[in-house]
């Protein structure tokens, strides 16, 4: 039941329902109005999942929520499991961030998002394109707006010495279970015990590295996939992502567990704490900057379950693009939602190479399928089984391989909120589905 005074409509991030239950606002799937109800039925598959509105910018105002299913393997083991949602916040309303970003008024953006209420987002002019924004000017409006020399983002540098943009938004604050480190949650786990840590990063915009800190952890999972075990102390972690970490803990005492914001000192996170330990305060800027997410962890995984050998029937190529000035994103030079669909047939062996033109990183999520990750940098790979995945900037690329297992129609997007919002969405369809 939608509670809410708004319509919205929940997608179920990584499950694999028919299209129809995806929780995305097609035509034939209308988001839910206020007090109205909609019961959904698909059998679930195990691991670390995420549910969050797919209406408007109702995310970045944490519609969101952990969705955990277990597998009875993982039940057997009798380990204390612990989950850790991590969040962007603004006290800014996502209508004024968004339009400090484009130069449109909080309104235009307000009425661009209730546009989608009933069909796909209507159609809005790009300079001299189309898209889902209008009007690009490059200016700042409204409190938790950061600028820099390079406008609305601060800056890395890239191996090369070429800037690229990170972090679009400067947030108020990060949170952790919906905390601050100023007061964090803090778990109870047993002394000497192991933990599975199931971490999600439901930010709308930010993108994280996670510090184990004293604690060395094992990524079993991704995205809800069992992988082979990688040892660690810290991890990438992408927007949308999932990862899965076993720790062992080396006795009694608090073990900060850090999620660390990309280009930045800034942090979030937990503490993990044995009876009777003494909790100390942490600060939420470290003395180090962090470096901007790359897919150093993903060129180590390797699928528990890898999709069978087989030549693709059937390959597509996606051109991420778009920048800073003017704020707007596509795929294939073409903005949401007039695009050219990627086709395919039941069946197939599908491939998608994606290659960033772009100054800035895009985590891609695909609905509807587990993909594998078969290469990154023209590098094969027998990578992992996942949603999302994140292509680096600069002529970064990475390619997917899926079987084309579940027809309708499904979207393909970046899930930086705001780089959807402006336009970096497509779809992939199936032939014959109705449109």
């Amino acid at each position: 039941m939608n509670r809410t005074a708004d319509h919205t409509i929940i997608h179920w991030h990584g499950q694999l329902p028919p299209w129809t239950q995806d929780g995305f606002p097609w035509p034939q799937t209308p988001p839910l109005a206020p007090a109205a109800t909609r019961a959904y039925d698909y059998v679930p598959i195990p691991g670390t999942y995420w549910m969050h509105s797919h209406q408007g910018l109702q995310e970045q105002s944490l519609m969101t929520a952990p969705l955990i299913v277990q597998d009875a393997a993982v039940l057997a083991e009798g380990r204390q499991e612990v989950v850790v949602m991590l969040h962007d916040f603004s006290f800014t309303a996502p209508d004024a961030l968004l339009a400090g970003l484009t130069g449109q008024t909080p309104s235009a953006i307000h009425a661009m998002a209730r546009s989608t209420e009933n069909a796909a987002p209507a159609p809005m002019t790009v300079g001299n394109r189309m898209g889902p924004m209008q009007g690009m000017a490059h200016t700042a409006a409204g409190k938790g707006m950061g600028m820099s020399m390079s406008g609305m983002s601060m800056s890395g540098m890239s191996m090369s010495g070429m800037s690229m943009d990170l972090n679009d938004i400067n947030y108020d604050a990060f949170l952790a279970n919906d905390r601050t480190l100023h007061d964090p949650e803090t778990i109870q786990v047993e002394r000497s015990g192991r933990v599975r840590l199931r971490i999600i990063n439901a930010a709308s915009s930010s993108q994280f590295w996670i510090d184990l800190g004293a604690l060395t952890g094992r990524v079993v999972a991704v995205d809800g996939h069992p992988v082979v075990p990688v040892v660690g102390r810290r991890f990438p972690l992408a927007i949308a992502q999932r990862l899965d970490i076993v720790v062992d803990l080396p006795g009694a005492g608090a073990f900060p567990v850090l999620a660390r914001l990309e280009g930045s000192r800034r942090r979030t996170g937990v503490v993990l704490a044995t009876p009777g330990s003494r909790v100390v305060r942490i600060q939420d800027t470290g003395l180090d900057q962090m470096l901007p997410v790359d897919n150093s962890l993903e060129t180590r995984l390797v699928a528990r379950a890898p999709l069978a050998a087989r030549k693709p029937d059937l390959v597509h190529r996606i051109v991420l693009g778009g920048g800073m000035k003017p704020y707007s994103w596509s795929l294939n030079g073409e903005f949401w939602p007039n695009i050219t669909p990627l086709m395919l047939r039941k069946g197939q062996r599908v491939e998608i190479e994606m290659v960033n033109h772009s100054m800035m990183a895009h985590p891609m999520h695909l609905h509807g399928h587990a993909f594998q990750v078969v290469a990154v940098n023209g590098r094969p790979l027998n990578g992992a089984v996942r949603d999302t995945v994140l292509v680096t900037p600069m002529m970064g690329s990475v390619r997917i391989a899926f079987d084309a297992d579940n027809p309708g129609r499904w979207a393909l997007h970046c899930h930086n909120l705001y780089h959807m919002m402006t336009g970096m969405m497509t779809e992939v369809r199936y032939d014959g589905i109705e449109v």
